[in-house]
């Protein structure tokens, strides 16, 4: 009968120890050298069935041990080394199976501390945020990765590139696409570069948006796209070929730190040109203004889908001809927040952004519905809210695509210039929105100190926390 090896030399070491027994002595109880245990110990020899036996007949021990698997220890010690402080130290998961193989309790214990440090890095980051609401700014940051970096970068700054609305203007003068602008695009791909643009089914292109074949001269859009998503990425593609000066000069002034930070950055202005490609400056803030700011009718007037228009009216500041500042939030339905911005960037330090009682997190509720709330701020701060799913990439039978829902706000001064301010509860005609009317908010949770919170769902950071065994709150986090 063929014997079964198996490679556990960590183990056979960690019972030998435990045991108090020496290589010679342990060897002798099992009728080998203890030069051949010292290789069974360093896996350079296999354990066969036979010394199995012998180890469960002298030792009394569990064949288990000997089979047992570190998977949990190494996938958690993949998570550490993922992180960015770590990546590209180890070279592969050989090493992370010798350290859970070898020292268990070791491997368990920096496990713990990478935890401790992450939850640490978290709760500095909340309480960096909230100093710098009370302008006092600080040092305080964690590892992060190019993607978080470029985020901050676009969330900070103004949601406006003139260079980039000068060229998109230059470009649609050229274009004249009246209205038909993929036409005018893909005909101009074609006269200039020789480009085809093909949309392709699923089954051709099951993992791309947008696939550029260099060698074939073809721009091939995945059919998933709706027909506005298909045109933002043809404008994509074309604004890339155009803007060579204007893109790569509003990049570097963004002074990102890594070449896949760049790489990031430049998809991102790519994917703004789209954007003022299809909604020219002036025709939209005119549009924007006639409309009361109402979505709907621009998107309908422009071509281009709700986060597309939506997404515009947070860009209108140019100097002399600026529109109202609005800011927006994207949220996927797990409460993902991965993309912000407005016009005079996105107010992170009074609005925040991560309150569970926000209209966005609602609107999955009711898909496709407008919703409009005003929120009020711990501090008094009042915003307009206006919060909406979109639709996204179209899943087949059997997947199950991730959904999103856009927030788009302003300071509550601006809902008479607004057709959703009309929508408001508690507004009389003409009047001033009732006090009562304004769901009270905060920044998030870890830097909110509202009491009796019902949505909350973490505890402050600021204070700490109430443990009374003869009282309890309506929050699930009481705090003193």
């Amino acid at each position: 009968m063929a014997e079964q090896k198996i490679f556990a030399g960590p183990r056979i070491r960690r019972i030998r120890n435990a045991k108090g027994l020496t290589q010679t002595a342990m060897a002798e109880g099992l009728g080998i050298s203890p030069s051949y245990l010292n290789l069974i110990e360093r896996n350079q020899r296999p354990l066969t069935v036979q010394l199995i036996l012998k180890l469960v007949s002298a030792y009394k021990v569990e064949p288990e041990e000997l089979h047992g698997e570190a998977g949990g220890s190494i996938a958690a010690l993949r998570e550490v080394f993922a992180d960015p402080l770590l990546a590209g130290e180890l070279p592969g998961d050989q090493e992370l199976v010798e350290i859970a193989e070898a020292a268990p309790n070791a491997a368990a214990a920096v496990v713990k501390l990478f935890r401790a440090y992450r939850e640490q890095a978290e709760r500095l980051s909340d309480l960096s945020e909230m100093l710098a609401r009370d302008g006092r700014a600080t040092s305080l940051s964690s590892a992060r990765l190019p993607i978080d970096e470029v985020r901050e970068t676009f969330e900070r700054r103004p949601n406006y590139f003139a260079s980039i609305e000068e060229e998109a203007e230059a470009f649609t003068t050229l274009l004249d696409p009246g209205d038909d602008l993929s036409g005018a695009l893909k005909a101009w791909l074609k006269r200039e570069f020789g480009i085809v643009v093909k949309v392709l089914p699923v089954a051709t292109m099951p993992n791309w948006r947008r696939r550029y074949d260099r060698h074939s001269q073809r721009l091939f859009i995945s059919e998933r796209l709706s027909p506005f998503d298909q045109l933002r990425e043809i404008a994509m593609e074309a604004c890339l070929v155009r803007m060579r000066v204007a893109i790569p000069a509003e990049l570097q002034a963004l002074k990102l730190s890594s070449d896949e930070a760049r790489r990031l950055g430049r998809f991102e202005l790519a994917r703004y040109a789209a954007h003022a490609l299809m909604m020219p400056y002036q025709a939209f803030q005119s549009a924007a203004q006639r409309s009361r700011h109402d979505i709907d009718v621009l998107r309908s007037r422009f071509g281009v889908s709700f986060e597309q228009a939506a997404n515009r009216l947070t860009m209108l500041n140019r100097s002399g001809s600026s529109g109202i500042p609005f800011f927006m939030l994207e949220v996927d339905n797990a409460g993902h927040r991965f993309r912000k911005a407005g016009a005079q960037g996105f107010p992170q330090g009074r609005f925040g952004g991560g309150c569970p009682k926000l209209p966005v997190h609602a609107a999955f509720t009711q898909p496709g519905q407008i919703l409009v709330e005003a929120v009020e701020m711990p501090d008094g701060a009042e915003f307009l809210c206006i919060a909406r799913t979109l639709e996204g990439p179209q899943g087949a039978f059997n997947e199950r695509p991730r959904r999103t829902a856009i927030l788009l706000g302003c300071d509550i001064g601006f809902r008479d210039e607004i057709v959703y301010g009309a929508g408001l509860p508690g507004t009389p005609a003409g009047g001033k929105l009732a006090q009562a009317a304004s769901t009270p908010v905060g920044p998030a949770c870890r830097v909110c100190e509202r009491v009796g919170c019902l949505a909350r769902a973490e505890p402050p950071v600021t204070r700490p926390l109430g443990l009374d065994e003869m009282a309890t709150g309506l929050s699930a986090f009481d705090f003193q």
